[in-house]
């Protein structure tokens, strides 16, 4: 025989996990196992005993105490520890409801009536998703674009029936339309009966004898569409906006879906986008740092001019206020901040170094703030 597993470990818990973790561990996992959603799975079935066997233990406080102490040998009968409800048991009648309830929605009793829902009723339709690739400015600006995407709809040969021209579906002689049976099974407790879906007419309540050649009996075919959607400005990368009833349509006089629309917004080579804010670098001149200079500065909303103080330093990043991304819900806009990096000048000619060499000897210590604190500090940790 296999060597059993750590309880805990079929179940998922930890050790020390409160009663209500424990509980909700094996209510998730009696309802995957459970043979009525398995048939004929034998590998489910073992599992779902096991789970029960472990539960069975670690439920009762008198044999989870003995089985952290000795282990399977202090639970198992084999092991001469005594037993208990044995393997496969459920950790009291509440729980076994419980798992019964999640299963079959409630529709268990013994002898009792149960609710069934109408397969027939209004259905809403699915929502659908698409993606859409938009530029930078798109997004900062919003747009409407126009976009392909597919979503099932009712068949206009046979109306959303299913059934050939010409033809109804019948009522299933089965489950008299409700969609589902009641099925009775012996359980230690005696005879249960549980309401399962009819395998007949597959839930439906309906059969259709003959089928529509255009939608082959499902009553619904899947219909390319076009439409034009208004993206919001302010949408940002992986953002998802919804269009309203432009999902699938609905079953039975149902509601249609919603159509999720996700954005992917491509780089823009002159912005780059934090939040609401915008961020943008600018090369300057040497020049231009030193003497300081008007500059042209790129924004969203266009060109605007700016005064780049004397003695400005590479890095420096200033603050456009308000030319940033305008919220999504409309409240508020982002700034825009501008980082100044000077470029060196290269390929220089003899003469030019040689004025350049003259303007640095012209220069002393006090003309280079950083440079003179830098060597200061310098001095002083070689003092110390």
């Amino acid at each position: 025989m296999p060597e059993k597993r750590d309880y805990y470990e079929v179940l998922g818990v930890a050790k020390g996990c409160s009663d209500d973790e424990l509980k909700k561990a094996y209510r998730k996992l009696a309802k995957k196992y459970h043979p009525d959603l398995n048939p004929g799975d034998k590998d489910a079935e073992a599992k779902f005993k096991e789970v029960n066997e472990a539960y069975e233990v670690l439920s009762d406080k008198e044999k989870r105490q003995r089985y952290d102490q000795f282990g399977h040998a202090g639970v198992d009968p084999n092991f001469g520890a005594g037993g208990g409800a044995g393997a496969g048991g459920f950790g009291g009648f509440g729980d076994f409801s419980d798992i019964f309830g999640d299963i079959f929605g409630g529709g268990f009793g013994f002898g009792g009536s149960t609710r069934t829902r109408d397969p027939n009723a209004p259905t809403r339709g699915n929502d659908v998703g698409v993606s859409l690739g938009i530029s930078f400015m798109e997004a900062v600006k919003g747009c409407k674009r126009e976009i392909s995407y597919q979503r099932l709809e009712n068949c206009d040969r046979c109306g959303g029936t299913g059934a050939k021209e010409g033809t109804s579906p019948e009522t299933c002689p089965d489950c008299h339309g409700t969609g589902q049976v009641r099925v009775s099974k012996r359980s230690p407790f005696g005879m249960i009966q549980t309401v399962q879906t009819c395998s007949r007419c597959g839930g439906r309540g309906r059969i259709v004898r003959e089928s529509c050649q255009k939608c082959g009996g499902r009553g619904r075919v899947r219909i390319g569409r076009k439409l034009e959607v208004n993206i919001p400005a302010g949408i940002d990368d992986g953002q998802t906006f919804v269009v309203r009833g432009q999902g699938d349509q609905g079953q039975n006089g149902g509601p249609a879906g919603d159509l999720h629309v996700t954005v992917s917004v491509r780089p823009d080579p002159l912005f780059e986008r934090d939040g609401f804010d915008i961020w943008c670098d600018i090369p300057i001149t040497y020049t231009q740092a030193v003497l300081g200079d008007e500059i042209v500065v790129p924004t969203v909303d266009g060109k605007v001019k700016y005064n780049v103080p004397e003695g400005t330093q590479s890095g420096t990043v200033f603050r456009l206020r308000d030319k940033g991304v305008t919220a999504v819900n409309g409240r508020g806009r982002g700034d825009q901040y501008v980082r100044v990096n000077i470029e060196v000048p290269k390929s220089l000619s003899r003469a030019q170094k040689e004025k350049l060499r003259e303007f640095e000897e012209s220069l002393s210590e006090k003309n280079y703030n950083k440079r003179q604190g830098f060597f200061d500090k310098l001095r002083e940790a070689f003092d110390k």
